[in-house]
């Protein structure tokens, strides 16, 4: 399903920050910081942290999210989106997904939208941005903040903006399995210099000088060794997303009898996943792939959050219809650039296969 692509050159990085004693957080770090911010286009700066997870934890607080307060996330999303959220001590809400983008549905969260909301969480899920105008829109009618979670869309883009660059600010993680890698670790976005520096102070004891500590704080520093990965992965980011893109097109044009993902003519899909759509027992047409064709096959995501024991005691605002319709029909075929092409005609082949047997 993903293989993380660890070269000579992310060898040499890590070397280098060995040979210089230096392993915490350092230049590589703020080096990082600067180029992942010039790279993807953002007008913000950029705050490394050890995960994806911290960088929603800690942007949602820096933004001053906190007790008392509904953030509105989709269901059809991994965890991590709803635990920051509770973690920031504030209320996770949920409203439903469009089932063609699997990303928030406008309509639905401005029912889900209460007297104590405070902001709307996207999730640019599989690398798809969410519909980031209509959700601009209504969270200035309401007076919310906006908060993207877009681990999954290093470089996405809609009407030519990039994920990251809309509302108060954003989180991207580097974990092993996304578009590009650090080894593990995250970066929020954001655009008010304040914030910024609230960022910085939670990820490190609440400190920017030692010993001079401003506030309670975490220590969720990225590592130079971390940061020297993630450097040099992000030259290969756009060389990278332009493959991923060429084998989503094969599977457009080359694929029967499932639902293939769709793209909104105003986004720039970076396929994080290729999800497809399957009619009927879809857990048996994922061991199907495996074990009668060896292609290998991943579900992202089974149950939706809301019904998760966390988060199961609060009865949904609105209707999760297509939440409920992805969660039970979804399927990830391998879309990552490592892929050759003769292994991307055997996908083709196995799905074809298991398709046909389906309806049959």
């Amino acid at each position: 399903m993903a293989q993380p692509l660890i070269r000579r050159a992310e060898r040499r990085a890590v070397d280098r920050v060995l040979r210089s004693g230096m392993l915490a957080q350092g230049p590589e770090v703020a080096a990082f910081e600067e180029e992942f911010s010039s790279a993807l286009g953002l007008p913000a700066q950029s705050v490394a942290v050890n995960s994806g997870t911290s960088a929603l934890h800690l942007g949602l607080l820096a933004v001053g999210i906190g007790p008392g307060d509904e953030v509105i996330v989709p269901s059809f999303t991994f965890a991590a989106t709803a635990n920051a959220v509770a973690l920031a001590g504030a209320v996770p809400v949920f409203a439903d997904i469009d089932l063609q983008t699997y990303t928030l549905d406008p309509a639905s969260v401005a029912e889900a939208i209460g007297p104590r909301t405070r902001a709307i969480m996207p999730v640019h899920l599989y690398g798809h941005p969410a519909r980031m105008p209509e959700l601009e829109s209504l969270a200035a009618e309401h007076d919310l903040l906006l908060f993207e979670d877009a681990a999954q869309a290093h470089g996405a883009t809609v009407g030519g903006r990039p994920v990251g660059a809309w509302g108060a600010g954003a989180a991207f993680s580097f974990y092993p399995t996304k578009n590009m890698t650090a080894g593990e670790g995250g970066m929020i976005t954001l655009t008010d210099d304040a914030t910024v520096r609230v960022a910085r102070l939670l990820r490190n004891q609440g400190m920017l000088q030692q010993y001079r500590n401003e506030i309670v704080g975490f220590n969720n520093r990225m590592t130079d060794i971390h940061a020297a990965i993630g450097r040099v992965q992000l030259r290969s980011l756009e060389r990278w997303t332009a493959r991923r893109r060429q084998i989503a097109a094969v599977y457009d044009r080359e694929l029967h009898g499932v639902v293939v993902p769709q793209v909104r003519d105003d986004a720039t899909h970076v396929y994080h996943q290729y999800t497809i759509r399957l009619e009927g027992d879809r857990d048996r047409a994922v061991t199907a792939l495996l074990d009668e064709h060896g292609v290998r096959a991943g579900v992202y995501y089974p149950v939706p959050v809301h019904r998760l024991q966390p988060f199961s005691s609060a009865e949904p605002r609105t209707a999760l219809d297509s939440t409920e319709a992805a969660a039970s029909s979804v399927v990830s075929i391998p879309v990552h650039p490592a892929l050759s092409s003769r292994q991307v005609a055997r996908v083709v082949d196995a799905v074809n296969a298991v398709a046909r047997a389906g309806a049959s």
